[in-house]
């Protein structure tokens, strides 16, 4: 068996231990989309997730432009259990309107939600995929259970201050809920978020984001995504692209742009994003099978490496007793 093929199985070994648990090796963000993923950042670990962007709006009905610049700011937090964390996002604004009357500046929150995610099922827990140690290219083929998505599900708060520029009179406290998806592809990863939003106020809102995300080397990703949402107060379609750099196992830069297809209003926006993760007080956990896992792979190669010798002894057996006598 080649190097890499011996690299390649020990990779498939290890990541079909650790499949249930939420902790991956290198950070894992939901930047620089808009969605979330199902997967969890790990029991005690802390992550950051901010950027800054700048956008210009321009309606042609109502006659107004505006143009400024924001900042995005996520707190991720695992607690109590794998499966668990809690959220914290924000998005700040300030910007200046012109009207066909007046020219004046604006700034507030644009979003505010606290909440909560859970993981609720992953198609891998518990599951250990039988590994050819001899075939690269056997456990490269595409899988019919990696349709089965990981599931999770949100819930969290908007929290609005009175007379808040970016959205309708009376918006104060209400609901956000999500149903997320998540599934992966070898080098490709899907997330889908189902949400319904602001359900118990005068303009509930309803919608989804799709995001395609592609690795293309150890430090490279990058990806697509739209979001369309509904409701009486706005509705849109908006596709975003961008990528992100690994700097280390524990931070990430990022970078995107989003436009929408319709003039009431046309937007258009980019920024540049950062991520760090805390994660000195985790702890490796011992997933299900995990064990088991490890046990049957160590007997599986060592009765492979008897085999190869056994067939060896054979061989040379074999040469022995056929191999002509000196002299003769």
């Amino acid at each position: 068996m080649t190097t890499t093929r011996k690299l390649f199985s020990l990779v498939l070994a290890l990541s079909s231990a650790i499949a249930s648990a939420q902790y991956t090796d290198e950070i894992n963000t939901n930047r620089p989309g808009q969605s979330m993923s199902a997967f969890a950042v790990g029991q005690s670990v802390m992550q950051f997730e901010t950027g800054i962007y700048g956008i210009t709006e321009k309606h042609d009905v109502l006659n107004y432009k505006a143009r400024g610049a924001g900042l995005d700011f996520t707190l991720r937090y695992g607690a109590f259990m794998e499966e668990l964390e809690l959220i914290v996002n924000t998005q700040y604004q300030f910007d200046q309107y012109t009207n066909a009357l007046e020219t004046y500046t604006r700034n507030n929150f644009r979003q505010m939600v606290i909440g909560g995610k859970y993981m609720f099922y992953d198609p891998d827990k518990n599951y250990a995929p039988k590994q050819n140690l001899y075939s690269w290219k056997a456990n490269r083929k595409f899988r019919w259970r990696s349709l089965i998505p990981a599931l999770a599900g949100y819930v969290g708060v908007n929290i609005m201050g009175k007379n808040n520029p970016y959205t309708f009179p009376n918006d104060g406290i209400s609901p956000k809920a999500m149903l997320i998806t998540h599934n992966h592809f070898g080098k490709w990863v899907w997330v889908n978020n189902f949400i319904a939003d602001k359900v118990t106020t005068d303009y509930p809102s309803y919608g989804f984001i799709t995001t395609l995300t592609r690795g293309f080397n150890a430090t490279w990703s990058g990806f697509a995504e739209f979001q369309g949402y509904k409701s009486d107060y706005y509705a849109d379609g908006i596709v975003r692209v961008g990528a992100a750099h690994l700097l280390n196992e524990s931070m990430q830069l990022d970078a995107s742009v989003s436009t929408n297809f319709k003039n009431t209003p046309s937007i258009l926006y980019g920024g540049i994003g950062f991520s760090w993760r805390f994660d000195a007080d985790y702890k490796d956990v011992l997933m299900p099978g995990k064990g088991d896992r490890e046990d049957e792979l160590k007997k599986e190669k060592e009765k492979k490496k008897a085999e190869k010798e056994k067939r060896k002894k054979d061989k040379n057996k074999r040469i022995d007793e056929v191999a002509p006598v000196e002299g003769n």
